[in-house]
This record gives C-alpha cells, sequence and structure tokens, in this order.
C-alpha cells in the first residue's frame, strides 16, 4: 500500500492532535505533533528566563537555539509519542495555559520557525506521517496529498480547553482560556512568517458542532479515499 502524508493545520484548540494521532495509529503511520515542538522551545524560554508577561528576549533565544534538542518517545503505557526537551520528559509541562500564553510569539520568530521546519521536514520525508500544526500544508509539506484544516468556533474551542485544564487539575478562568485563544489566533494568523492560512487545496473541517467520534470518521474516510487514489 501506498504511503501519502496527511497534513492537519488550523486554530488552537481545534482537537487536531487528537485526530492526527487516532488517524496515524489506524493507518499505522508515523504521527508529528508540530505544536508541542513550538511548546518545548517556549518551555525552554520560560525556564532560561527568556520570556515573561512584560519581555520576550528573543535575540537571546536565537543565539541558544542550538542548545535546544527535541524529540519524541513513544509511551507504551499512554499510546503516544511524549516530547523530550534535552533528554527530559517534559510533556506535562508544556501543556499549562502559562506556556499556551506565550507559543504564538516564540512561534512568530523565524529563527526559531526554520529550525523546527526542517526537523518536521526531515521526519516526513520518507510519507507514512500525519503532522498537525498551523504551517504543515502550506509550509512544510506543501506537496502533501491531503491537506485538512480544522476550525471551529473560539467560544467552542475555549470551553474544550478549560474542560482538559480543569481535569487535569490546573487552577483557571474561562474567560481566561477564552482570551488565550483569542490572543493565539490573532498571532497565529497576522504573523509575518508563516501565517495561520488554510491552503487552497485544504479540506475545512469545522467542528463546533462535530462529536469526536464524527469528526475522526469523516477525516478517515477522506484518508482511505485519498490512498486509493495513490494507489
Amino acid at each position: 500500500m501506498n504511503k501519502i502524508t496527511i497534513a492537519i493545520d488550523g486554530f488552537s484548540s481545534t482537537g487536531k492532535s487528537t485526530v492526527a494521532k487516532q488517524l496515524a495509529k489506524y493507518l499505522s503511520y508515523i504521527y508529528v505533533d508540530t505544536g508541542a515542538m513550538y511548546r518545548a522551545v517556549t518551555f525552554y524560554a520560560m525556564e532560561n528566563g527568556l520570556i515573561s508577561a512584560t519581555d520576550f528576549n528573543s535575540e537571546a533565544l536565537i543565539y541558544q537555539l542550538p542548545n535546544i534538542k527535541i524529540n519524541f518517545k513513544f509511551n507504551e503505557a499512554l499510546g503516544f509519542a511524549e516530547v523530550y526537551l534535552n533528554n527530559v520528559n517534559i510533556e506535562k509541562q508544556i501543556r499549562t495555559l502559562e506556556v499556551s500564553s506565550f507559543v504564538s510569539k516564540v512561534a512568530s520568530i523565524s529563527e526559531v520557525r526554520r529550525k523546527l521546519v526542517e526537523q518536521q521536514q526531515e521526519m516526513g520525508k520518507d510519507k507514512g506521517v500525519v503532522m498537525d500544526g498551523r504551517d504543515i500544508g502550506t509550509v512544510v509539506f506543501p506537496d502533501a496529498e491531503l491537506k485538512l484544516f480544522m476550525t471551529a468556533s473560539a467560544e467552542t474551542r475555549a470551553e474544550r480547553r478549560y474542560q482538559e485544564l480543569i481535569e487535569r487539575g490546573d487552577q483557571v478562568e474561562y474567560k481566561d482560556v477564552l482570551k488565550n485563544v483569542q490572543e493565539r489566533d490573532y498571532i497565529d494568523s497576522n504573523r509575518e512568517d508563516s501565517p495561520l492560512v488554510k491552503a487552497d487545496d485544504a479540506i475545512e473541517i469545522d467542528n463546533s458542532h462535530m462529536t469526536l467520534e464524527e469528526q475522526f470518521n469523516k477525516i478517515f474516510q477522506l484518508a482511505k479515499m485519498t490512498i486509493e487514489d495513490y494507489e
């Protein structure tokens, strides 16, 4: 069976990672969470005092990029790959609202994007990969055989993210989560380097009123049809 590249882009908290993981599992493809890679760089910046609510030393971050090593290790018990920063598992640390509040600023730095895009392209060079992010279908893999663009209302996405954080035990307010979603939408869509846009040949999936099962079934069928077309 021929393997294809599946690029899933879209706004924050649209469930890109969830459906990408499911899809990769069912197709026996490699899954790459590019958002986690940007979160890892953001976590590095936070841990090293390079970014705060009032300051962002982007030049220092660019200088220290060679010190940042990101990789994924599959966790058999959890059933997915976790993110490691310089050989330390940071999967839980990068999922906080604080990291979310800074990640779009870090991702807007051209040098950061260039470093991570190169790694992402290397990971997917042999196809058989499902990759989600903001610029997968437009920059990382513009020739991907299947491109999807995930969207939903800001309020729906904020509610999903809020429930996720509460279930993890984080102390957050819905209004703060909604503000974060809206701010990330603006920064992601208006940054100069690789802004979040729907590729001309991407299929838009609005999952505002979809269950996870309905969403997966729709996307799985699209993937199967595309794979068949390339056999």
